[in-house]
């Protein structure tokens, strides 16, 4: 099928490809750039959908980007310059309290959980808010540039659990974090709990949910002016694994999810520059449908906005591992995380924070590397 042929309701979606280690000595519009980062590309791989139906998936080269989607139905060649136009945006920086982190290369966020029962490090932490604060001032002194501090676990089935308690738990890390100037992340689902962190010193929320579990979240949210990261699951409700009806094209139906979790918060007053958005690797995915995210990251950039990735200690390491348990999947995580820096993720999350924080200076070593090359 040619583009002159795609029906004007088809979904359009557009990935970056043709990756080149830098424009120098390429003609003048032969490639573009991805955000402010260091990554460079020469294609587009535009796919078009007809429900879950692929009706067509070409690669189109940049320099004639302009050209070739003047064939597309009006309403779809405007929406992939919008997605082009995206992936080039600038990513501002987060700024958390008096610290101001930039996305010109990938960032490290540190997992701090206050949990007895995290599928990977649960009970760890627990009991002792000195010691989980240490142990957070020991992850930023690594390279981390976000502790997220998270109360409640989200494995599959987890009970849940009451704010109150939440708050007992990961107040007092926080209060301790805040106080010596790192910058944290609150790793919650709930309006109250959001509040707390946000009084005790945090500067960031990291929603599961994307702000839909609790309906008071948005307000909390836009009223502290903070930024929010929003992740996809399929379920808003107790359990955010739960999946009954899986997923048609999952990198379409996630980037529509996280499209539309977007636009309600700046329906409620939070402004794009303080938004972030994690695709939820393993929240009610299987195996194949988490290879496809992992594959399909660079579409995320459509969205305009940072892109955060956790991959660390994921259920898939293990599947393609030998069922190697959440601790012996080291050599998975910093592969992942690499590979997410290679595919423009201006973020990833982490338990392993200096063996990441290592891999990333590689990644951009090479990056620069190659931008100076002539």
């Amino acid at each position: 099928m040619t583009l002159s042929n795609i029906s004007a309701d088809a979904r359009l979606y557009l990935t970056p490809t043709w990756y080149v280690p830098t424009p120098i000595g390429l003609p003048d519009g032969a490639a573009a750039r991805m955000g402010n980062g260091l990554i460079w590309f020469q294609g587009y791989e535009l796919t078009a959908l007809d429900g879950a139906r692929r009706m067509a998936r070409v690669t189109i080269p940049v320099a004639d980007f302009a050209n070739a989607i003047a064939a597309l139905p009006d309403r779809l060649a405007q929406r992939a310059l919008q997605l082009a136009a995206n992936i080039s945006a600038q990513r501002p920086p987060l700024v958390a309290g008096d610290r101001t982190i930039r996305f010109d290369a990938p960032q490290v966020m540190a997992i701090l959980n206050i949990t007895p029962d995290s599928f990977s490090d649960g009970g760890k932490h627990m009991g002792d808010p000195q010691a989980a604060a240490d142990a957070g001032f020991a992850m930023a002194a690594a390279g981390a540039a976000l502790i997220d501090v998270g109360g409640e676990s989200t494995r599959p089935k987890a009970p849940k659990l009451w704010e109150g308690d939440e708050i007992k738990r990961i107040a007092p890390v926080i209060e301790r974090l805040a106080a010596a100037g790192v910058p944290v992340s609150v790793d919650t689902r709930k309006a109250a709990v959001m509040e707390a962190a946000l009084a005790a010193g945090a500067h960031v929320v990291n929603d599961v949910s994307a702000l839909a579990h609790d309906p008071r979240s948005l307000e909390v949210v836009a009223r502290a002016g903070c930024p929010v990261v929003l992740m996809h699951a399929p379920s808003a409700g107790d359990d955010p694994h739960e999946n009954p009806t899986g997923y048609g094209d999952v990198v379409a139906d996630v980037f529509d999810h996280l499209e539309a979790r977007i636009a309600a918060c700046l329906t409620a007053g939070i402004a794009r520059e303080r938004i972030m958005v994690d695709p939820g690797l393993g929240f009610g995915k299987r195996l194949a449908d988490n290879l496809a995210l992992v594959n399909g990251l660079a579409t995320f950039q459509g969205l305009g906005v940072p892109l955060l990735f956790a991959g660390s200690r994921k259920r898939l390491i293990g599947a393609l591992s030998n069922e190697a348990p959440a601790a012996d999947r080291l050599g998975g995580s910093v592969a992942l995380a690499f590979r997410a820096a290679q595919l423009g993720a201006q973020m990833v999350r982490v338990h392993d924070v200096k063996e990441s924080v290592q891999a990333l200076h590689l990644w951009r070593g090479l990056a620069d590397a190659g931008l100076s090359a002539v």
